[in-house]
Formats: structure tokens, sequence, C-alpha cells
């Protein structure tokens, strides 16, 4: 039995096709979308071949048009490469402009100064005289010095210490017994009682040590020292010290002292 196999082959092909045509029908639409859960990225790179060519083809107009144009729109910004540090091929940057140098003030350099010492400050060159003169708590002392003729001895050349009375000190002594004092007939009770406040020679108050100076009058002075309480004569203290002249120095005091035999 001879079989005729072209016509087998176009009844089995149309079988295929009608089956499958049929299948597709039958299919419910869940499995349409699981078939193509995604459809659309075939419509986006790298499967949208369309949009690839044509964006290739922009690229490619972009680059003759640059070549054309001095490449304008390839270089969004151009003046960039025309600033520092970028531009190292084209124009040259100008120097900088030269500062003037600040002048340095000339200082002079300072000499230095030595203090004075206590009390000498204004008495270069005054005599022990001027000295009581022009300062003012020597005032009573001044006066007793001249009535008592002792002026000439304190503007001499020999050194003396004088432990001055100041006008407080002198405002210690009984009532009327200054007056008394300066009077002519008991000035030579005045000069005893000031003769005992001068010593021979120059003595600072660096100088003195507790003990016992013998004064102009003959008699002695007692001297104490102490770091605590300063310089006492007898009894009086020393409120002010180193007064110095040309001629020697003053120590103010703050009491008369008396010689031991008035």
């Amino acid at each position: 039995m001879k079989t005729n196999y072209s016509k087998l082959l176009t009844t089995l092909a149309g079988i295929a096709g009608f089956t499958s045509f049929s299948l597709l029908i039958t299919l419910p639409s869940d499995a349409k979308s699981a078939l193509n859960p995604n459809p659309s990225i075939f419509n986006e790179a790298p499967y949208n071949q369309g949009q690839d060519l044509q964006a290739n083809a922009q690229y490619t107009q972009r680059q003759e048009v640059a070549q054309n144009t001095g490449g304008g729109t390839l270089n969004p910004r151009p003046s960039i490469f025309n600033e520092p540090p970028y531009n190292r091929g084209g124009a040259t940057p100008s120097e900088p402009t030269p500062r003037t140098p600040r002048p340095i003030p000339e200082t002079q350099p300072s000499t230095p100064t030595t203090p004075p010492a206590p009390g000498a400050s204004d008495n270069q060159g005054k005599n022990l005289l001027a000295l009581a003169e022009s300062n003012a708590s020597f005032t009573t002392l001044t006066k007793a010095l001249k009535a008592a003729g002792l002026t000439g001895a304190l503007q001499g050349t020999d050194n003396l210490t004088i432990f001055a009375p100041t006008d407080a000190a002198f405002a210690k002594l009984p009532p009327d017994a200054l007056q008394e004092l300066l009077k002519p007939d008991n000035k030579e009770v005045l000069l005893k009682i000031l003769t005992y406040h001068v010593v021979s020679g120059k003595v600072l108050s660096t100088d003195l040590k507790s003990g016992e100076v013998k004064s102009l009058e003959g008699g002695a002075i007692n001297v104490k020292v102490d770091p605590a309480t300063g310089v006492t004569v007898n009894d009086a203290k020393v409120t002010q010290a180193d007064i110095t002249g040309s001629n020697g120095v003053i120590h103010a005091i703050d009491q008369v002292i008396l010689p031991p035999d008035l």
C-alpha cells in the first residue's frame, strides 16, 4: 500500500499549527502574563536597539558639529580651561604685584635709669641746711638750728649725720617748752640738745648697727636695729631714712631725744 508522504506531511503540519493556536487561546490570563512578566523590558537599553542607534546617531552628529565649530557643545563650560591651573599653555598669567615693604620704625634704646635713694630724688648738690630748709617736715628744726647758730656747721665740708626731729616730734614737747628754748637766753641749752642729735660722719641706714654711737654733744646715743620694727634712736623711731645731701645725711625721727646729763 502506497503512502502519499507529501500529503501526510502537509496534514501533520496543519494539525501542529492548529494545536499551537488552540493552546494559545485556551491558556488562562495568568499563564499569558507569566510568559512575559516584564514585557516592557525590551523597550529599554540594552534591548531597545532602536533607541541606541538613535543615540549613536545624535552623538555622531554632535561630534561633527564640534569639529566644525570648535567644540562648543562638548564643553558646556569652556572658560574653565582658560583659568589657572588648567591654562598652562595659553595666555601668560600676569606677574603678582610686588608688595612694598612696610618701613620698620627705628626704636631708640632706652637708657636704664637707676632709682634714686629714698629721700634723695631732689637733693643733688644740697647741703644739710638746704635739705632741712626744703623739707616741709623740718620747719621747726630749721628755726632751732638758726637760733642755736649751727647754720655754718651744716653748710661746711665735714660729713655729718643728723637724727632730725620732725615738726610733729617738736609738738610732743611740754607746752611752751619750744618757745622757751628758742629764746636767746636759752641758746646754750638749745645748742646742747641739737648737737646731741648729730653724729660725725655720713652714716646711712645700711651702716647702722645696734649699739651706742657718740654724738657731737658728747653723750652716747643708743641705736637699735630690728628687722621687724625698724631703727630706733633712744626712744625715737626713724620714720624716714637716708635723706642724703652733699655733706651728709638726715634720718627723720618722731621724737626729740635729750642728752643724759640734761
